[in-house]
């Protein structure tokens, strides 16, 4: 699962070197935490081809009416109803500089890459009523993450996000990967405290 990220002012500059277009709101928009139902910068195609960034909503609305879906089983999205469509047709990328998840003693912990390069999410996009809407694909944890959560998000190279994006030839493959080891990083320690 991934229910919270960070993109930092470094990581925006580097999608303005992907993309051909950058829309006009993300030219302005600094680093932060991303929580579900929020906008954040997602490279997807355009009508001719090119790689653009657009500031989309997270989550996709429940087919149950209650809640946001702001993760994606990629075992599973090219059969799901709500996400099949989309797994062939309308593939994103979330740029990342970390994501978190919580121990089971409720302790925030980041996965990053160890040179601190971008992390690029693969997702999917949608069309709603209310806007374009985003969804994290998320697959079986690695070593490097299992001891903390059994899933993470689907993590791609910066070289497959042209191929992830546009070729959907490669769309299954892509789904089956297996995600780079990262670095788990505690971000608040705990102490105890014995008082005699």
């Amino acid at each position: 699962m991934c229910g919270r990220y960070h993109i930092d002012d470094n990581g925006i500059e580097e999608i303005r070197r992907i993309v051909k277009i950058l829309e006009e709101k993300l030219k302005t928009q600094k680093g932060r935490d991303i929580y579900p139902s929020q906008e954040a910068p997602v490279i997807l195609s355009n009508s001719q081809g090119e790689l653009e960034a657009k500031a989309l909503f997270w989550g996709f609305p429940s087919p149950a009416g209650k809640g946001l879906l702001i993760n994606a089983r990629a075992e599973t999205a090219l059969n799901r109803p709500l996400f099949s469509d989309s797994a062939r047709h309308r593939r994103c990328i979330i740029p990342a500089r970390w994501f978190y998840e919580w121990t089971p003693q409720k302790e925030k912990t980041q996965f990053r890459r160890e040179d601190f390069s971008l992390l690029y999410l693969a997702g999917l996009y949608r069309y709603f009523s209310e806007g374009i809407r985003f969804t994290i694909l998320t697959t079986q944890a690695n070593a490097s993450t299992v001891s903390v959560h059994p899933r993470m998000p689907l993590i791609l190279e910066e070289e497959e996000i042209w191929d992830w994006i546009l070729d959907g030839a490669q769309t299954e493959a892509f789904l089956k990967k297996e995600p780079a080891p990262l670095i788990l990083e505690q971000e608040y320690s705990q102490q105890s405290l014995v008082f005699s």
